[in-house]
């Protein structure tokens, strides 16, 4: 019988990195369609490392446009290859061993497809290059079940650190991005709000003038 003993006062992490690589078709027509972009959105390891002791599937979910928009992905490499034409969220859900008792960890990744006005140096982006978008996660256990833990510590490999190569890029531009979508979001919740505030009002000022 597996144990299920919690180690108490022990928090483990691990790195893991997601995103996407993009490249253009170049006019190319695929299917007859208008997509524009080759691109593939994955979950990896470090330098590529051997993530399958910690994570049993990854499930993408797509835009509803694509057939068959949720992708489970059960074994290596984790990742989905598509052609498109536009950029949106990607909802990436990783689930991890059974043994860990752990539940499935949600991450959000905005599709990227064209490139920055610059390439970093302040030249403009090589038309063969591919635009990649890469985000670093460290996933954190906390006071994980001790079989669990002793697999975590079998395999500290995982340690290495995040070396930056030219297929990782973390651009500030990305960030300010990201923050944008995020004040955007905000802005339209708040009109909500006061939408809805406003409705209880008249609804309240009905009920009373009855």
């Amino acid at each position: 019988m597996t144990s299920i003993k919690r180690m108490k006062g022990i928090s483990v992490s691990r790195p893991i990195i997601y995103g996407n690589s993009a490249t253009p078709l170049h006019g190319k027509k695929v299917n007859d369609s208008d997509h524009t972009h080759r691109w593939t959105i994955s979950v990896r390891g470090i330098n590529n490392e051997d993530i399958t002791y910690l994570i049993r599937k990854v499930a993408f979910k797509l835009h509803d446009t694509y057939e068959n928009p949720n992708r489970v992905i059960e074994k290596p490499p984790f990742e989905v290859t598509e052609t498109g034409w536009g950029e949106f969220d990607i909802i990436i859900k990783i689930h991890f061993n059974p043994i860990s008792g752990e539940k499935p960890l949600t991450l959000y990744h905005h599709l990227k497809l064209h490139p920055y006005e610059e390439d970093g140096l302040g030249n403009p982006w090589p038309k063969q290059k591919p635009v990649t978008s890469y985000n670093y996660e460290e996933v954190v256990f906390n006071e994980p079940i001790d079989a669990f833990y002793n697999l975590l510590q079998e395999n500290t490999a995982s340690n290495i650190p995040l070396k930056k190569t030219p297929n990782h890029q973390f651009s500030l531009q990305a960030e300010q991005e990201e923050v944008e979508r995020l004040e955007k979001a905000l802005k339209t919740t708040n009109q909500e709000v006061v939408r809805h505030r406003e409705k209880i009002k008249r609804l309240e000022a009905e009920l009373a003038a009855k």
